[in-house]
């Protein structure tokens, strides 16, 4: 096993979504996992998100005694356990963390859910559209005149969930390693939703996010922070905030020399939205591409799935690894391991 947590065993309990994601992150980057998991009921499958190579899958039964003292068994070698279920399930089988912990006094025992440990809604159902929207953050992916939209399920799921239970699990380990003892890490994906949206309650502090959703600096309300409509019905995105950069944009769309409001005069933000949209929808959006190409007028094409690992520069950095799969027909793609250690570099799985 090679990479920077190479020597390290996770077991993670199977679930679905930010669970499995995290311990596919992990594995990239080294980690030795065993999922446990059960085919059908009881735990799920891991949704489609695969460790590759590095996992050892094991179907057990934690409702027979069997299969939860081959989970202990796993423990008394493990350096981290992940699990993702309702608060109180797992002590209810006999696997909550008082008990892993007393026989491996060294295991950081992770715990993903949406709400948390704890608190009124701890064992409330819910998905990353319910996390979002009580942290706050859902109401703010609003554009003007219409409702909130859904970021797919990359703020709650994936940013608010999996990433901060690897955050915890990575400061654990850490600590670990000064102390000798593992502990409990409880992240909760509104909690780490609403560690997320800490800047914008920094803007708003400073008058800099005050407007009703849709007419902030970054929610679309902007001119200068938006996405436009071009002539085959493709779309660009446009996000010149500094002066200089909107300079460069202006002289992308010839308006250079024409007597145009301030940029930050936010009661012409309408105005100039509209004549905006009204000269980039008269080309293609790679013909816009090519317009901006090279300049720092912070101007991009918006891609689909399959472009995206085909663009330059994504090519050049091998941003996305061709997937080995020999039946596929068409090319399958999966990101390459992120971030990028020099020494000790992840792995796709």
């Amino acid at each position: 096993m090679t990479g920077a947590l190479a020597g390290t065993r996770v077991i993670e309990l199977a679930g679905i979504g930010p669970g499995p994601f995290a311990a596919q992150l992990l594995a990239r980057m080294g980690a030795e996992v065993i999922r446990v998991q059960r085919s059908s009921g009881g735990f799920h499958p891991a949704g489609g998100i695969s460790v590759g190579g590095r996992a050892q899958v094991l179907e057990l039964d934690l409702h027979d005694q069997g299969g939860r003292d081959a989970v202990l068994a796993l423990v008394d070698e493990a350096d981290v356990l992940m699990e993702g279920f309702r608060p109180g399930v797992l002590e209810r089988l006999g696997l909550g963390p008082d008990v892993c912990l007393r026989r491996n006094p060294r295991l950081v025992y992770a715990r993903l859910t949406g709400w948390g440990q704890d608190g009124p809604l701890a064992q409330t159902a819910g998905h990353d559209i319910n996390y979002i929207a009580l942290a706050g953050a859902l109401g703010a992916f609003v554009r003007e005149g219409q409702p909130p939209t859904p970021p797919v399920n990359m703020v709650g799921d994936f940013a608010g969930g999996s990433m901060f239970l690897i955050f915890g699990v990575l400061a654990a380990l850490l600590e670990r390693s000064r102390s000798g003892l593992g502990q409990v890490v409880d992240a909760a994906m509104i909690d780490g939703v609403a560690s997320l949206m800490g800047f914008v309650y920094e803007l708003r502090d400073l008058g800099l996010w005050g407007g009703p959703p849709g007419h902030n600096l970054l929610d679309t309300g902007a001119p200068f922070y938006e996405v436009y409509r071009c002539a085959d019905g493709g779309h660009l995105a446009v996000g010149c905030i500094e002066p200089q950069f909107y300079a460069e944009f202006l002289s992308g769309l010839g308006l250079s020399g024409e007597d145009l409001p301030h940029q930050y005069d936010a009661t012409r933000w309408p105005q100039l939205k509209a004549r905006f949209a009204e000269i980039i929808a008269t080309r293609t959006r790679d013909e816009w591409a090519k317009v901006f190409d090279g300049t720092d007028a912070c101007v991009t094409p918006v891609l689909t799935l399959d472009e995206a690992p085909l663009h330059p520069h994504n090519a050049a950095r091998a941003t996305y690894t061709p997937a080995k799969d020999p039946a596929a027909t068409t090319p399958r793609w999966r990101p390459t391991p992120a971030p990028r250690l020099s020494r000790t570099p992840g792995t796709p799985t």
